[in-house]
């Protein structure tokens, strides 16, 4: 009964859903398997379960204590307790990442959906679903001690990969979002559309100079944190720059569709990535939001600059398995290629409506999107969700705070100056190479 009641509403929910390509649905099912996962993930930093996950066999293997410190000389031990939420985390991360990763490999050199592993890439999701989370359950039972450390230094490598991939994601977005104002206030003549464009561009100014001065105000000192200052000064004049670029009359008219709006975002999301480097400085005396260690309390929390990460990183997930061309996946194919896919998609768009099929196969000629390079930009999604649930912690530390991580302050710094190196170079590439398309 729970069988047939299931199935019904089931297929009541996706007789309810509008058609969509064969292409962007499986999108969305990869999506929503990365977010279970991370949920999953969340819910074991929960307190309530601190003593059943004592019982697991990574913890009964590991170490009973670590070794920290409280001050500069004291010595303190922790029990294991403290971190298992981020022990359990690790392991069900790295088993949904073993399966993307899994997926990457067979899918290698897909063409189009008439190769017959089109099927495992677009069905048989049920059991997609129990390989994913079984492997994921699987992972806890891994009782390596040094499995955290190494984990830490894979994540911290597969962040910085999908740190760029979504500082793409986010440049693509920036450009979409003026584009289509930009048109309807063209196209219309709506001062609306013109009215919200001036005021989307001056709010993110604005919380972008906010987070400046916050910035300098908590993580800086008149007479310390040099590296917090430099890390702050340096940012905002590259902000600066890129918005003096962007409005170049050189620019313009090479790049019509260039603007502030753009500026704006890759600008603040750059603050953010400030934010969140400094929030990792081991110097205590410059970093306010340290987690310090204290016995007999978990540490399993979240702060505000990883919150705001997982909200950024959820809507580029969705966005580039929405987006009906995502450029992330398709970056190896050549035009041509390119453009037969977008015009699959279009003859199929134009008949998607004549038929009762609610899922229709636009890839028969060739795929919309890289399968292999898919899954692996899934591959670093999930190692990123795995670093930003554990607060970037640096396993069996000595220092006496959780998210004080060197190695992931300057991956965050670095990824912040290829970010917005990125979206200059987006601006200059044009007159750079004048005989080259970057439409």
């Amino acid at each position: 009964m729970a069988c047939c009641c299931g199935g019904t509403a089931v297929s009541l929910c996706c007789q309810a859903c509008p058609s969509c390509k064969n292409s962007t649905s499986a999108r969305l099912m990869y999506a929503v398997m990365l977010l279970m996962g991370a949920i999953l993930s969340a819910i074991t930093l929960s307190p309530g379960l601190q003593d059943t996950l004592h019982k697991l066999p990574f913890c009964t293997n590991s170490s009973s204590t670590y070794t920290g410190y409280l001050a500069e000389t004291t010595a303190v031990q922790f029990d294991c307790s403290q971190v298992l939420g981020y022990m359990a985390v690790y392991r069900i991360c790295f088993g949904l990442a073993c399966f993307f990763a899994f997926m990457a490999l067979i899918m290698i050199g897909v063409k189009s959906s008439r190769d017959p592993r089109s099927s495992i890439q677009n069905g048989f999701w049920g059991l997609k679903f129990l390989l994913a989370f079984g492997a994921a359950i699987g992972a806890i039972f891994i009782k390596s001690d040094s499995f955290e450390e190494a984990m830490m230094w894979i994540g911290l490598i597969g962040g910085l990969v999908f740190i760029l991939v979504q500082c793409v994601i986010i440049i693509d977005f920036a450009y979409t979002w003026a584009e289509s104002w930009f048109r309807n206030y063209e196209e219309n003549e709506s001062r609306s559309y013109l009215c919200a464009l001036i005021s989307a561009t001056f709010l993110q100014y604005c919380l972008a100079i906010a987070g400046i001065v916050m910035l300098f105000i908590y993580f800086t000192k008149s007479d310390d944190c040099s590296l917090n200052k430099f890390f702050i000064s340096f940012n905002l004049i590259l902000g600066i720059i890129v918005s003096v670029v962007s409005i170049l009359p050189a620019v313009q008219e090479k790049r019509p569709n260039s603007g502030l709006l753009q500026s704006a975002v890759i600008t603040l999301y750059t603050i953010y990535l400030t934010w969140s480097a400094v929030a990792n400085n081991p110097n205590k005396e410059c970093n306010p939001g340290m987690i310090p260690f204290s016995k007999g309390n978990s540490k399993v929390t979240f702060d505000t600059v990883n919150i705001i990460g997982l909200v950024i990183w959820m809507l580029c997930v969705l966005y580039s398995s929405l987006r009906s061309a995502s450029f992330v996946s398709s970056v190896d194919g050549d035009n041509q290629v390119l453009t037969a896919s977008l015009t699959s998609d279009e003859e199929s768009g134009n008949r998607g409506g004549d038929d009762h099929e609610k899922v229709w196969d636009n890839e028969k000629d060739v795929v919309a999107y890289s399968w292999s390079l898919f899954h692996l930009v899934f591959v670093t999604a999930t190692l990123y969700v795995m670093m930003t649930l554990t607060n970037w912690y640096q396993p069996k530390s000595n220092l006496e705070n959780f998210n004080a991580n060197e190695a992931s302050m300057w991956i965050k710094i670095i990824s912040s100056w290829l970010c917005i190196g990125l979206y200059g170079f987006s601006l200059v590439a044009p007159l750079i190479f004048p005989n080259r398309d970057f439409e």
